[in-house]
């Protein structure tokens, strides 16, 4: 997902903790921010004029100078809760640090990037597992204490990928249409070759720090359309596509 600067959190006021000092952010505007330093070498309180760019997933490049001359560039991560900062003194000692941030007073208006991301996440790991049957991909996508409420699969991340490995050429996995609230994200697809007969399947995923931490899924035999009932089918192909060209239209 493409991230604009209007998801910037203006407004929000933030402690984030180094391994040496803690330093208050008080976000202006996407142009100014205040920081505070209340103890050490480096204590004191500046507003700063700051470039904000967006790299989407809730991650921002911060920069900025300093009255002083010191540069400062902050990965500000809100997915995650951490702040990488980036500085040069002036004279000229590069200081890298990451902290945790801590939100102390929330942003003016609520912006949550995660579904978005979320429903990226998940497309990626369905079509990378069970359409290109890469087993590396489940250390990347997958939480380490990954939970599975499947009672016929194995639990953990070990046994997904060995089911990976294992898979017949014959795997094919469809993703269809796919919603999202805070960490969950809920997925409809088909899936050809796990079965004697293809599946619809709607696959429930948790997600926990960027990975997929616990999955449920109900899987269902797909029965062909009875023209003569006017039925219509339990999986469309193209219902993806039309969510996804919706959603770029902003429907």
């Amino acid at each position: 997902m493409s991230m604009s600067i209007d998801h910037f959190p203006v407004g929000q006021e933030m402690d984030v903790t180094y391994p040496a000092f803690q330093v208050h952010l008080r976000l202006e505007s996407t142009t100014q921010l205040v920081f505070a330093i209340s103890e050490g070498p480096y204590a004191r309180t500046e507003t700063v004029d700051i470039e904000v760019i967006p790299l989407g997933n809730s991650l921002f490049a911060v920069s900025w100078q300093e009255a002083s001359g010191a540069t400062v560039t902050n990965l500000q991560d809100y997915d995650r809760g951490l702040v990488h900062s980036f500085a040069t003194l002036p004279g000229g000692e590069f200081i890298r640090m990451t902290g945790p941030m801590t939100v102390i007073r929330a942003a003016n208006a609520a912006v949550d990037a995660r579904p978005h991301h979320n429903k990226a996440l998940v497309v990626e790991a369905m079509t990378a597992l069970f359409q290109r049957r890469d087993a590396a991909a489940v250390e990347r996508l997958y939480a380490p204490d990954y939970v599975q409420h499947n009672p016929n699969i194995p639990q953990g991340r070990d046994a997904l990928q060995s089911i990976v490995a294992g898979l017949s050429p014959d795997v094919w996995y469809e993703p269809g249409l796919i919603v999202a609230e805070a960490d969950f994200v809920a997925i409809h697809g088909r899936i050809r070759g796990w079965a004697e007969t293809p599946q619809v399947v709607v696959d429930l995923f948790r997600i926990e720090g960027g990975k997929l931490a616990e999955h449920w899924d109900v899987l269902q035999d797909e029965v062909p359309v009875t023209a003569a009932l006017g039925g219509r089918p339990m999986f469309d192909p193209e219902e993806r596509l039309r969510q996804v060209q919706a959603e770029a239209a902003g429907v």
